[in-house]
């Protein structure tokens, strides 16, 4: 919590024709991972990419892989994406509870990678308080999974500062904040300010004229609220 703000960049909005070349940008311009969707068309209603493109994006680039599993069946597919390379895998609360959860947790941790857990916009924060001790990151969805391009929902920055609460009750202060869905320049201060200190960007990066300057933008306009 209030560590210096990094971008993880969304290839859901990089072009998938040059998707090396996008990644050779965001390194250029600073970005702290590269954020990848990972959608079932079970969980969330849309399609995306899986274990093989992790696979190969962990072979072209020294940048974090951020893994958002939006996906029904996280336990079992979990031990695939960390051997592909995944540095921080992410479930969602919606698809696991109680020791299901613990187990999911345990498994990234074995798998040496960190552990986040996803909280969707109409889900209670309340919800990690269980776990809060022993997760490496909690992302904050302030939009509703599955599409990229949404508005942000106003608000969501009550739920990030609630997160950085309980983990400041929890005894975790190394606890990341990752913030997901419609931020950009103009409105990062408003859960950088509150504890957010991971901002996933998709349009505001890739559909920028200037996706490197983007990203530094972002993250000084983040880091200016602290």
């Amino acid at each position: 919590m209030f560590q210096p703000v990094k971008i993880a960049p969304s290839i859901l909005s990089a072009d998938f024709m040059n998707l090396e070349r996008d990644i050779r940008m965001i390194e250029r311009g600073g970005a702290g991972y590269v954020h990848i969707d990972v959608m079932d068309g079970h969980f969330v209603p849309n399609l995306t990419i899986g274990v093989p493109h992790v696979k190969q994006l962990s072979k072209i680039t020294d940048l974090p892989l951020d893994v958002h599993l939006m996906i029904a069946n996280p336990l079992e597919q979990l031990p695939w994406f960390i051997e592909a390379g995944a540095d921080m895998v992410t479930v969602h609360a919606e698809t696991l509870e109680g020791q299901w959860l613990d187990r999911a947790i345990a498994l990234i941790h074995d798998g040496g990678a960190q552990a986040c857990m996803a909280i969707k916009p109409n889900t209670p924060v309340d919800v990690v308080v269980p776990h809060i001790a022993d997760l490496d990151m909690v992302l904050v969805m302030s939009v509703e999974p599955g599409f990229s391009g949404q508005k942000y929902i106003e608000g969501s920055e009550r739920k990030v500062a609630a997160v950085a609460q309980l983990a400041r009750d929890a005894g975790n202060e190394k606890l990341l904040i990752e913030v997901d869905g419609g931020i950009g320049q103009a409105n990062v201060g408003r859960v950088t300010s509150v504890g957010a200190d991971v901002i996933v960007c998709g349009n505001a990066v890739f559909a920028a004229e200037d996706p490197a300057e983007a990203i530094r933008a972002i993250a000084a306009a983040g880091d200016e609220t602290r």
